[in-house]
């Protein structure tokens, strides 16, 4: 399995992708926000108004996407620095920030996760497989966090309630 070190390089890559996309947006948004064509000719016109929404939403998006990098940079050199505490003694490691947890569902599919301290839903592909970023404030992150190595738990998703055992924490 990856290396701490490892998946920051992993996780760093698809933020700063997150980042250039959202910079690209918010420049192209800008630039249609204050065009001379986006000007109001008259009070029905709303084009200039809307894209200067947009360009407001789109520097909140990069400004967020900044912000997560600081927050995994800062994780990240804690656990390097830490080494990740382990656990001492028969416990296993819990469900907490900075760890890769493997699920499985009721129907036998396994997942990976990250809980990490943003960026909430970015997919992190590895091999042939995929790592979801969940935070603690998630509803998933909510339910499964302290938990441990073969503990149980169920969720209610869209209405339906789903059950998940956690088969590993890294």
């Amino acid at each position: 399995m990856l290396s701490i070190n490892q998946f920051h390089q992993l996780i760093r890559l698809e933020l700063d992708k997150a980042l250039a996309s959202a910079t690209v947006a918010a420049k192209r948004a800008h630039e249609t926000a204050t065009d001379s064509e986006s000007i109001a000719k008259s009070k029905y016109e709303t084009f200039g108004l809307e894209a200067s929404y947009l360009a407001h939403g789109q520097s909140v998006r990069v400004a967020q996407c900044q912000a997560d990098i600081r927050a995994f940079e800062a994780m990240f050199t804690r656990l390097n620095s830490n080494s990740i505490i382990e656990s001492k003694g028969t416990k296993e490691p819990k469900v907490e920030l900075g760890r890769l947890v493997l699920l499985m569902d009721e129907n036998g599919k396994n997942q990976y996760l990250f809980v990490g301290p943003g960026a909430g839903g970015l997919k992190i592909a590895y091999e042939h497989d995929s790592i979801m970023v969940v935070t603690l404030e998630s509803p998933l992150g909510i339910t499964m966090a302290n938990k441990r190595q073969g503990d149980d738990f169920s969720l209610n998703v869209a209405g339906n309630k789903r059950e998940y055992e956690i088969i590993e924490v890294k």
